[in-house]
């Protein structure tokens, strides 16, 4: 019997990938790897062709083969395929650690960035080889005994601790649902966010309403639910997940294993000689030192509190002039911003929703792409192997008609899938001799599904969260750059990444693009020119607050990550409480374990680099601000953006693709302006 995972096609058979067929795989591609390597390893001479290439092709079917695999554990988990993936991570991070501590690889890459014949090398080669280089430095290439030995155990358990951070977090948000049956408890919800909790209890084959800790029915709740204590428990419930508070079983509690995560990731750091992880992770970033980052937060913290302060002020007396008695709590925040934004603005999401419907966004985004880089996206009406009947594929095309990258899209919130919004690389553009092998994308959210026979009817918030994963989906699958270590996102730094995705947000707020998808999905009547300039005045509603919110997760990060030791749980709330004490301006309830759940440092690849996100923020808006200053569709402009950065990909600094697009280096300005703050 064959084995799917090692007789790929041009797109995974996910219907034939069952989990006792993983781990065998798996292997045995190391295992063939690992001979390959033996062999090149011998040879009197290195250069591109009998060192890099091969290389490559090794790395690209292993990559082929785990795609799918990581894929399926984060959209359609199960117990079998969790323990097949967990068995994996640790022949893949050791196989990884050996191949950068492999000396006679690293000598044979130094040769060739030594040689002659390297400024013959494309950019994209040289870029490659200078990343590689870096990688194998900070791989521990050079450690010696003990150090060598230890650094490869601390990158297989740091492994396993992650995905145990993931899946405790994955297990208690699926394990809490709260029934209600009587629908005044309900009460001012709007009709859909009702329909949405009809639906979740139907489909445990139950009665009345089904509240869970989905991202979508969270935020219906607890922004509109008159039943205070309703939204008490649902809020006490969602920022206790993963941990020792709250109702979340204790055998999902991340706590240990975040000190673990850090403790390790430490170690790590100072084997390599650095005084901290925070030193050693930007190494691969566009931020020169952590003192430039700390430095860059806190300026834009000192920007952004007193108007904060302010609309902290505005809720509260707004609250009041309702009949509020008291401080609001954290689980009235959300639910009095609404009330005085739509006081404000006369607008709400029940306003908006039905001018979004999943289908006219989807099509109104790929007109926007079109009309910004001259390409077409079409729906591939053939049959094809999809995990979730949801999921759709599409394929686009350039100017000439040809065919220049795929992906999937997998839209919905559903169970056994992890939350957020991600893009995710299936397969990423290689050219080998002669052939180009088309870039692929995963990618997936978990947006609001339809409810029976309706179509899915998103917020704005919603719409934007399409875009942005959209917009590293686009970086990932127009990249013109042929080497795959440097093509689409790879090598890209990592503080630069959200470029992309967060210029394609802007397009949810322009009169011009809206109307090629914001029309009612009963009447095809245009979103109108009210609603659109009630939207439109209060995009920056409460955007102090929202920033606050975000320079205070980039500071605990980093500063978590300056440590030089970290040894209880509680030290990390500590230094969480202190960010907090100096840039929040609203109370945080001691029963917040917001760190427990914070994948993105402790699961994903944000750790020390969480403040990533508001510097590429600066990035997009000043990007954007050409469009603004040229057309929003000016052609010449969006080519410039396409050729200057997202044909790049990873092959130069991102600094030099953003001067070629902007003609200098980014300022501040663009973004301050876009958030309404001075």
């Amino acid at each position: 019997m064959t084995n799917p995972l090692l007789e790929p096609g041009e797109l995974p058979a996910f219907s034939k990938i069952s989990p006792e067929i993983i781990e065998p795989a798996i292997r045995q591609l190391i295992d063939q790897n690992r001979n390959a390597i033996a062999r090149l390893t011998r040879q009197p001479e290195s250069n591109w062709d009998n060192l890099i290439k091969p290389l490559e092709l090794m790395g690209d079917r292993l990559d082929k083969a785990w795609s799918p695999v990581r894929h399926l554990n984060s959209v359609k988990s199960s117990p079998a395929l969790r323990d097949a993936y967990n068995n994996c991570l640790p022949l893949l991070s050791e196989y990884s650690t050996e191949i950068s501590q492999n000396r006679e690889l690293y000598q044979g890459y130094r040769n060739i960035a030594d040689s002659s014949g390297f400024d013959e090398f494309t950019s994209a080669q040289q870029k490659a080889i200078t990343d590689a280089l870096r990688h194998f430095r900070l791989g521990g290439v050079e450690l010696e005994g003990e150090d060598r030995s230890r650094y490869q155990q601390l990158q297989k358990e740091l492994s396993d601790l992650q995905s145990k951070f993931e899946n405790n977090l994955l297990d208690s948000t699926q394990a809490w649902q709260y029934l209600i049956e009587d629908k005044t408890e309900l009460q001012g919800l709007p009709e859909y966010a009702l329909a949405m909790l009809r639906q979740l209890a139907e489909q445990k084959e139950l009665s009345g309403y089904r509240v869970t800790l989905d991202m979508p029915c969270y935020l219906a709740v607890i922004t509109y639910a008159d039943n205070r204590d309703l939204r008490k428990a649902l809020y006490e419930a969602y920022v206790t997940r993963a941990s020792d508070q709250g109702i979340s079983d204790k055998i999902w509690d991340n706590a240990a294993i975040m000190v673990e995560i850090v403790a390790k990731r430490q170690e790590k750091a100072r084997l390599l000689g650095f005084g901290s992880y925070a030193e050693y992770s930007l190494e691969t970033k566009m931020a020169a030192t952590v003192d430039q980052v700390i430095e860059f937060l806190n300026d834009l913290a000192e920007r952004s509190k007193p108007a904060a302060m302010a609309e902290v002020d505005e809720r509260q007396a707004y609250a009041e002039s309702l009949g509020f008695a008291g401080e609001l709590e954290a689980w009235d925040y959300a639910y009095y911003s609404e009330k005085l934004k739509q006081h404000r603005y006369q607008i709400s999401d029940e306003d908006l929703k039905p001018y979004f419907s999943d289908r006219r966004v989807i099509r109104g985004l790929f007109d926007i792409v079109a009309r910004l880089y001259g390409v077409s996206i079409s729906s591939i009406n053939a049959e094809f192997d999809a995990w979730d009947e949801a999921v759709s594929l599409y394929q686009i095309q350039n100017e000439q008609g040809e065919v220049i990258g795929q992906f999937y899209l997998d839209l919905y919130a559903r169970e056994n899938k992890r939350g957020g919004a991600w893009m995710d690389e299936c397969v990423n553009r290689y050219r080998i001799d002669g052939k180009t092998q088309l870039p692929v994308a995963y990618l997936t959210c978990n947006l609001t599904p339809p409810l029976g026979e309706e179509p899915a009817l998103f917020t704005h918030d919603e719409v934007i969260t399409l875009f942005h994963e959209f917009g590293h989906g686009l970086h990932h699958m127009l990249t013109q750059v042929d080497v795959p270590d440097v093509a689409g996102i790879n090598g890209v730094e990592w503080d630069a990444v959200e470029l992309p995705s967060q210029f394609m947000e802007n397009y949810c707020w322009e009169r011009e693009a809206l109307d090629l998808f914001a029309r009612h999905y009963q009447t095809d009547e245009p979103l109108p020119d009210d609603l659109y300039q009630r939207m439109l005045a209060g995009r920056n509603f409460q955007s102090a607050l929202q920033m606050l919110r975000q320079i205070e997760f980039a500071l605990f990060d980093i500063r978590l990550h300056q440590q030089t030791e970290i040894s209880s749980a509680s030290e990390i709330q500590s230094i969480l409480d202190q960010v907090r004490s100096e840039v929040a301006v609203v109370k945080t309830p001691a029963v917040n374990r917001f760190q427990n759940s914070f994948s993105h440092i402790f699961a994903g690849g944000y750790a020390a680099g969480y403040y990533s996100y508001k510097w590429a923020e600066v990035l997009s808006a000043d990007a954007f601000a050409a469009f603004e200053e040229e057309g929003i569709f000016n052609p010449e402009t969006g080519q410039r953006f396409l050729h200057c950065v997202l044909e790049q990909g990873g092959s130069r600094p991102a600094m030099e693709s953003f001067r070629c697009f902007r003609g200098r280096e980014p300022e501040i300005d663009a973004l301050l302006r876009h958030s309404g703050i001075g």
